[in-house]
């Protein structure tokens, strides 16, 4: 299937914030390469996927990888015995071992190659997968050195093809009929390029707006609805989404429906969160985006979530705290292109190599830590259930109003002391948001009920 196309209201106070990218050469010789996909091992270990940026439709099978924390890159050429093979995704798994998924643009199938020697050589795997007429590969994906998944488009009966390895790739069994979820009809395929994966925990997105899920390191594929009707364009045409997570259960959902003719789009995005790996979604009508750049990328584990763009027109990088309720942009001097992070300290975004510099960029400063102004008010749990507790730094009196996600206030109190516990079990589920004013300033916190 063709590739993914990846493209209320928190207030607070924020301090003047610099993006801190650092350029690093990603060493590739020539130049106008681009990155299509970075990923982290380690503080030290990160492979890259690479395009050419100045002729698009070139096919290019080529890397690069750091073992020093980017202090230098090697590049590389993926040696797979046919140039027309295009590569969809890469999976490293230490500094030495690393898998590609490729397929022949003409005939879909496919193929998977395995490194062990930091990319100087490649060996083809899962000879007996994905060769007949009808099979599509999709996606590779290794949760350790033994255990992992690559799927692929249904082949026959009602289930999407999948083979499972624990030994490294040296041998592959067909997922059985019943470990994993059925197709809605004969329409619904995969989309091509990087699985969504979490620790343990692997997503692919569907044509008709479905997260295949596993749980268990590929075992078994759970399937749910996710609130959009086609993840890449593929059978609703101008309908495409993102969903990325920050753990196996919290998630955010992109929306973008595309109307009016060519040159003159326009574009409604919104979105939506999960707080059960997908199955479900709040609120049950996405809610308007309120970001202007639209590759997303979460800090793993946190609520933070990192937009950039490389659009001449709107480029930079911006950061939500909030999961994705509110954008603050950091800068918007530089194309930045896909971006991956460690955790808030650690990460790298794609840039453009020229002959002997820049290509990729390293955080040498925090992205949403110690740059923001600590608030005065907090709210937790976060969802909450039955009730929630309102702490504060000083015993002043303030107001309490609660509003719905429509702007309906469903609740206002008076307030004072360090804390107060608020019962809110009579409330809907549902998002909410909670404005506490004293005399000295004005927060709103989003609050999920469950």
């Amino acid at each position: 299937m063709k590739k993914t196309l990846l493209f209320l209201l928190l207030i607070t106070s924020f301090t003047k914030i610099a993006a801190q990218w650092t350029s690093q050469f990603s060493g590739f010789t020539n130049p106008s390469r681009g990155l299509s996909q970075i990923k982290i091992v380690d503080a030290n270990t990160v492979w890259a996927l690479a395009f050419d940026n100045a002729i698009t439709a070139n096919n290019i099978q080529e890397f690069t990888r750091t073992t020093n924390g980017g202090a230098t890159w090697t590049a590389g050429t993926i040696e797979m015995g046919n140039p027309d093979l295009k590569i969809i995704n890469i999976c490293p798994v230490s500094a030495t071992t690393a898998w590609v998924a490729a397929i022949d643009p003409s005939q879909g199938r496919g193929v998977v190659y395995k490194t062990t020697n930091g990319g100087v050589s490649w060996v083809q795997q899962l000879t007996n997968g994905f060769q007949a007429p009808a099979s599509y590969l999709n996606g590779v994906h290794f949760f350790n050195e033994n255990t992992g998944v690559a799927y692929g488009n249904p082949i026959s009966g009602n289930r999407f093809e999948i083979y499972r390895t624990t030994d490294g790739g040296t041998t592959w069994t067909a997922l059985a009929s019943a470990s994993s979820a059925a197709i809605l009809n004969s329409n619904e395929l995969g989309y091509t390029g990087e699985p969504i994966v979490v620790g343990g925990s692997l997503w692919f997105t569907t044509s008709k707006g479905r997260l295949y899920r596993s749980t268990d390191m590929g075992a078994t594929f759970t399937a749910h609805q996710a609130l959009t009707a086609d993840f890449g364009g593929g059978d609703t045409v101008g309908t495409t989404a993102q969903a990325l997570f920050s753990d196996a259960s919290n998630g955010y959902l992109l929306k973008t429906v595309r109307s009016g003719t060519a040159p003159n789009y326009t574009y409604t995005r919104t979105y939506a969160i999960t707080t059960n790996g997908g199955q479900t979604w709040t609120p049950n009508t996405p809610i308007s985006f309120s970001g202007s750049r639209y590759h997303l990328t979460y800090v793993p584990g946190t609520t933070r979530i990192i937009a950039t763009s490389a659009d001449p027109l709107n480029q930079g990088t911006s950061v939500s705290i909030d999961n994705g309720s509110s954008w603050t942009t950091v800068e918007s001097s530089a194309p930045r292109g896909v971006a991956a992070f460690l955790n808030l300290t650690t990460g790298w975004c794609g840039g453009v190599n020229g002959a002997s510099a820049d290509g990729i960029y390293k955080l040498t400063g925090p992205l949403g830590t110690n740059d923001f102004k600590a608030t005065k008010f907090k709210v937790y749990p976060n969802p909450a259930v039955s009730t929630v507790t309102i702490s504060t730094t000083d015993s002043e009196d303030y107001k309490l109003s609660v509003a719905d996600i429509t702007g309906k206030i469903v609740m206002t109190k008076s307030l004072n002391g360090i804390e107060n516990n608020l019962d809110v079990a009579a409330l809907s589920k549902g998002i909410y948001f909670f404005e506490l004013t004293s005399n000295q300033s004005t927060e709103v916190v989003k609050i999920l009920k469950n």
